[in-house]
């Protein structure tokens, strides 16, 4: 524990002590921010329970000593334990939605939610005919969450093979109030799903897809995320290839897969040369996530 600044008193030398900290720490980005600042008004404001975008109003606010204590507290585990910021305020966002975290989740991150904000537009033409949707890998039940948003007559089978994951996406879908829409299934990839009581109309998935040599060199702060949300063999494609190969038996005709997969995209169409992926855009990448129709993949 570092020595407590008492000379701090509003929130405006709070929050630059706390960039101050940031950069002299070195720390790595990535959980929901990407610069030091931004970083720091997100842990600043949450912890003490202000509206995240309405920093202006409170920069001059005077702080009661407990609250300089949670502050000095939140800085020291974000600094010194190289804890990410959602973890300590167990909230993160993805858009307007926001959900509870904590460390038995991967913090939610996922271009697929951006595209989800479009409805899959123009790869779904009518979001209002889906009716039956796979969400694989679903940790804290985020991306299913969005799912039920982004298509309103849609039924939501979320899967993970993690309990604890599941424990947490329960907690987020009841939240949201979405228990009768939201299934959540414990299962290896599609292991416990019966391809013959149900199909889909779409099977999306944010899975595993960190290489081992990528693994062996990740900062601190992912080492805070489970292994097995991370992890995936020696070429990260252990979780994708197992899709690829089963989801066909999955997806009802004319249904479609789409697929996470970071920076991969070579991995990937080396491994399956024969499949036409087509490489979806969103607005800071065009080749992080793939989709394939049903009638393109391995029967």
């Amino acid at each position: 524990m570092t020595a407590f600044p008492t000379e701090l008193e509003s929130v405006r030398d709070w929050l630059r002590h706390a960039v101050s900290r940031f950069q002299a720490a070195k720390l790595t980005y990535g959980h929901g921010t990407d610069n030091a600042f931004d970083e720091a008004v997100f842990l600043v404001l949450a912890t003490l329970n202000l509206p995240l975008d309405q920093l202006e109003p409170f920069l001059d606010a005077r702080l009661t000593g407990v609250e300089r204590a949670a502050l000095h507290h939140a800085l020291d585990r974000r600094t010194v334990d190289r804890v990410p910021v959602p973890y300590l305020t167990h909230q993160a966002w993805l858009g307007k939605f926001k959900f509870y975290v904590d460390e038995r989740v991967i913090i939610p991150r996922s271009f697929i939610a951006e595209l989800l904000e479009e409805r899959l537009a123009p790869w779904v033409t009518d979001p209002d005919r889906i009716s039956t949707v796979l969400d694989l890998c679903t940790g804290s039940g985020c991306l299913a969450i969005l799912l039920a948003d982004a298509f309103p007559n849609a039924d939501v089978d979320a899967i993970d093979i993690s309990a604890d994951a599941l424990a947490v996406a329960q907690h987020n879908v009841a939240e949201y109030g979405l228990q009768d829409r939201i299934n959540l299934v414990r299962s290896d990839l599609f292991q416990n799903v019966n391809s013959e009581d149900k199909t889909y109309d779409l099977i999306i998935s944010n899975p595993p897809y960190v290489t081992q040599a990528a693994m062996s060199e990740l900062p601190a702060e992912y080492r805070h995320e489970p292994e097995v949300a991370l992890a995936a063999g020696e070429d990260g494609l252990e979780a994708i290839r197992q899709i690829i190969d089963g989801a066909r038996a999955y997806l009802n005709v004319g249904g479609i897969l789409i697929v996470e997969a970071g920076h991969n995209r070579d991995l990937v169409e080396g491994a399956f040369a024969d499949l036409p992926f087509t490489w979806l855009r969103t607005a800071t990448t065009d080749d992080k996530v793939f989709l394939l129709r049903r009638e393109d993949l391995p029967v």
